[in-house]
């Protein structure tokens, strides 16, 4: 690792970004090091304007690909090279404003019961159960199930934030049969070593072999939309709430709420928890 590159992680971490954003804030500056072959502190603002230009009109990034760009670099120039931002006009390309794609129930059974590996079947049957985003499905530890309280604590989601979703049964019996298969002590999901022990694994599992399990289980199932991973936590959503879920409880247990408007609810928030509780269990009863 360079100097400029070590220094990068390290502003990084002081300022708390995740680790998937630093993750890709270090790429898109190798990216651009690579594309001009050189430093990224020996790049001219006219070489830097261009390379935009570049990601725009022949690369054809996605506006969120364009944004994770320029986040990246800015965050390079200005805390790590201690320079000032030379495009203060370049402007981010303008949010599409996209429905997201929903699933109805019998495409999420359709798709993963033709998931064939276990490991990915039940992670993946998880993050559609509890509403989760793919990073916090494939790193969950054995003492965030809380069976107890039939909840899932998720430790440091998006932004740093904690927050519980709730437990389906289903799930929980679930998660219990795919632990005792490997026992790891912490992970469980746990990666494949090269002996194929998962039970020494050092990491969870990757969420690259995750996507592929979902994208290959997709292709050989009836569903013809575009779907991805993350359509299952938005598919999550939207069931909840055609089953009569509060809305509130949907967005605190998507980590999208604010204290101010959570403690506006208190005084519903036991009954409709366990009205909820309910209508996630009749839901998540038919998973594979």
């Amino acid at each position: 690792m360079t100097p400029l590159r070590q220094r990068m992680v390290e502003d990084m971490q002081l300022r708390g970004l995740s680790a998937h954003t630093q993750r890709a804030y270090v790429r898109v500056v190798r990216q651009m090091a690579e594309y001009y072959d050189r430093s990224p502190d020996r790049i001219s603002e006219e070489e830097l304007r261009a390379y935009f230009l570049y990601l725009k009109n022949e690369r054809e990034l996605s506006r969120s690909s364009c944004t994770i760009a320029l986040c990246g670099i800015r965050f390079l120039y200005e805390y790590s090279l201690k320079r000032q931002w030379p495009l203060h006009n370049l402007i981010r390309p303008k949010q599409e404003k996209k429905m997201p794609l929903v699933l109805s129930t019998e495409e999420v059974v359709d798709i993963l019961s033709r998931v064939r590996l276990p490991h990915y079947r039940v992670c993946l049957s998880t993050i559609y159960a509890c509403g989760l985003r793919i990073s916090e499905g494939v790193s969950l530890r054995v003492p965030n199930i809380d069976s107890a309280r039939m909840q899932i604590h998720i430790r440091l989601g998006k932004g740093n934030k904690d927050r519980y979703v709730p437990l389906p049964n289903q799930t929980l019996a679930q998660l219990r049969c795919h632990w005792q298969i490997h026992r790891h002590p912490v992970w469980l999901f746990p990666a494949r070593t090269r002996g194929g022990a998962r039970a020494e694994a050092q990491t969870a599992m990757s969420p690259e072999g995750v996507r592929e399990a979902f994208k290959a289980a997709l292709a050989e199932s009836k569903v013809t939309k575009a779907a991805t991973v993350h359509t299952l936590r938005h598919s999550w959503a939207t069931h909840l709430l055609e089953a009569g879920v509060h809305l509130r409880l949907i967005q605190l247990w998507l980590g999208h709420s604010s204290p101010k408007t959570t403690a506006l609810y208190t005084h519903m928030t036991r009954k409709a928890e366990e009205v909820a509780l309910d209508t996630i269990n009749d839901l998540m009863a038919n998973l594979p």
